[in-house]
């Protein structure tokens, strides 16, 4: 493992603060500017059932993904010493299906509160784990000598697009 500015951690321990920040800003921050009003149309019941949706199948792949890492769960993107290269169930759509199912929760939840900023957090989101798995995927490739076939083969973030 190469040398890290302390404050960024060895194993990348400034990701999870940032991400954790993040999903707290998506969560609790404001849905909208200050001094307005969420968009209301006479669709806004179609933004609660898009946005459940998405919130529901957030969840659920994310459980699925959780269950197929089993002990190779880490919060660090640094992978377990003793872990192995998991490539099957939600791994084989996507490979890093945990940040997918955030990344589709949070918007869920922006179409759910009908705020365009919650929407901004969640593409906020997007970025930051593009950024994240780059990092995480640098130690993968270092650790799993196939891992570069699994990149070849399976989109990062959006199944089938990204």
């Amino acid at each position: 493992m190469s040398q890290t500015a302390w404050w960024r951690g060895q194993r990348g321990e400034w990701y999870v603060v940032a991400q954790a920040g993040l999903l707290v800003l998506v969560v609790f921050g404001p849905t909208t500017w200050p001094g307005s009003s969420p968009w209301t149309t006479d669709y806004h019941w179609l933004g609660k059932i898009l946005g459940s949706l998405l919130i529901v199948s957030g969840v659920l792949i994310s459980l699925l993904a959780v269950f197929h890492l089993g002990s190779n769960l880490t919060p660090l993107p640094y992978p377990k010493e003793d872990g192995e290269l998991i490539v099957n169930g939600a791994y084989s759509l996507v490979r890093h299906p945990i940040y997918s199912s955030l990344i589709l929760a949070a918007l869920g939840w922006g179409l759910w509160v009908s705020g365009w900023l919650t929407i901004g957090y969640a593409l906020m989101l997007l970025v930051f784990f593009d950024v994240k798995s780059r990092r995480e995927e640098a130690w993968l490739i270092d650790k799993y000598s196939e891992y570069r076939d699994y990149q070849q083969r399976v989109r990062k973030l959006i199944p089938f697009i990204y």
